[in-house]
């Protein structure tokens, strides 16, 4: 039957043999390679051939041995034979794999990298012991990644908590029919009830007013700095940056570890932002919150968003003592896992269900979403169910 088949089979199993022989490598012999598929190989092994002679320094010549010279180069090769998504992947083992981290020191080795929030993240890792030239390079991958961040985010973020501000408003006599807003109404008009009609005579209207452009909601940015949260940092400082840039919205954003940062002043620059936190460290959200306390004089009107993976170094009774006084004094209180594409894998699941105990859920949330969480917090929404809803798409 395969003989038959013989120029499509023929072709099928050939592609088959060299995806099979890209995968295992050389040893696998399951087909030669030429051109553009050798070179991938090579690229491939001196990554993922740690040990054998592709480290040694064998004929095939696919040893990264620590040079930096020979990285970048590398680097360049791997960014011609495989697309973005597959480069990132590659690069982050290579950090993990062979220690890259002290050559990225080096501005050759900037300029050769493809820059993505991971990448941002080891940076701001090493920024404390970064040589000044290098720091440069850094702080330019930083700049695009920051860039290309806020297109994806800042329109639909404005849209969506401007939308949500206006219709924050409640008033009995809406303008149109598209500000009433009927659960409300319906529920305001329950003893209005007609049994033989099966509906409800609506006599009070409740619906949505528009508010002046002055300031409508302060919101503090609580986010945690240790290593595991890199990537939530990123994203949260160009969030806060956008949040920072309504006139509707008094942002503030601290950092901690350790030691609290209050780093508002320089939210009209996610870059600078960046630049001034310190990745790694310990852990004192007790700390962080009661430094945010201090930001909210209009808790009605307040909303505090806590990123952190929730392991506490400081007093933890003390932390959820803060985090239930802050609720009932009237603050909508949000605590994300992550604000990132991977989720969150690692947190301390304990506290997550003492906060939830408290009716505060603690969840992961995509860039993606964070619009939307942020409008369901300006107009009070319980976020338990938004998060039940979040989830279920």
């Amino acid at each position: 039957m395969e003989a038959a088949e013989a120029p499509a089979g023929d072709s099928t199993v050939t592609e088959r043999a060299r995806r099979w022989r890209l995968v295992l490598g050389a040893e696998s012999r399951c087909a030669n390679l030429t051109g553009t598929d050798q070179a991938m190989d090579s690229a491939l092994s001196a990554l993922y051939n740690r040990g054998d002679q592709a480290v040694s320094g064998g004929d095939r010549g696919a040893d990264l041995s620590g040079s930096a010279p020979r990285v970048s180069r590398w680097l360049g090769d791997i960014r011609e034979y495989f697309p973005s998504s597959v480069v990132q992947v590659m690069q982050s083992d290579a950090m993990d794999r062979l220690g890259l981290h002290q050559l990225l020191l080096e501005p050759e080795m900037m300029e050769a990298v493809e820059p993505d929030v991971h990448l941002v993240g080891t940076l701001l890792s090493l920024n404390r012991v970064m040589p000044a030239e290098a720091r440069e390079s850094a702080r330019t991958i930083v700049r695009k990644v920051v860039d290309d961040l806020e297109k994806r985010v800042a329109q639909k973020t404005r849209s969506v908590v401007r939308g949500a501000i206006d219709r924050s408003a409640r008033t009995h006599r809406p303008r149109r029919v598209a500000d009433i807003d009927w659960n409300a109404t319906i529920r305001r008009n329950l003893a209005h009830y007609l049994p033989e009609h099966n509906t409800v005579i609506p006599q009070t209207l409740v619906g949505y007013g528009r508010r002046s452009q002055g300031v409508q909601k302060d919101v503090v940015l609580a986010i945690d700095q240790s290593g595991s949260m890199a990537s939530s940092v990123v994203y949260a400082s160009v969030f806060g940056a956008v949040l920072a840039s309504m006139s509707t919205l008094k942002t503030s954003l601290v950092v901690f570890d350790t030691a609290v940062v209050d780093l508002t002043d320089q939210l009209t620059d996610p870059v600078e932002v960046l630049f001034g936190t310190q990745l790694g460290g310990g852990t004192n959200i007790n700390k962080a919150i009661a430094y945010s306390q201090t930001l909210i004089d209009r808790p009605q009107d307040s909303i505090f968003v806590l990123i952190s993976d929730l392991y506490e170094g400081g007093v933890r009774a003390e932390m959820l003592k803060r985090v239930a006084a802050m609720k009932s004094a009237g603050v909508q209180v949000v605590v994300l896992l992550a604000l990132s594409d991977e989720g969150a894998p690692f947190y301390d699941r304990q506290n997550a269900s003492a906060l939830a105990e408290l009716g505060v859920p603690a969840f992961a949330c995509t860039p993606d979403a964070f619009p939307e969480l942020m409008a369901a917090a300006i107009q009070g929404q319980p976020l338990d169910a938004w998060v039940d809803k979040h989830l279920d798409e």
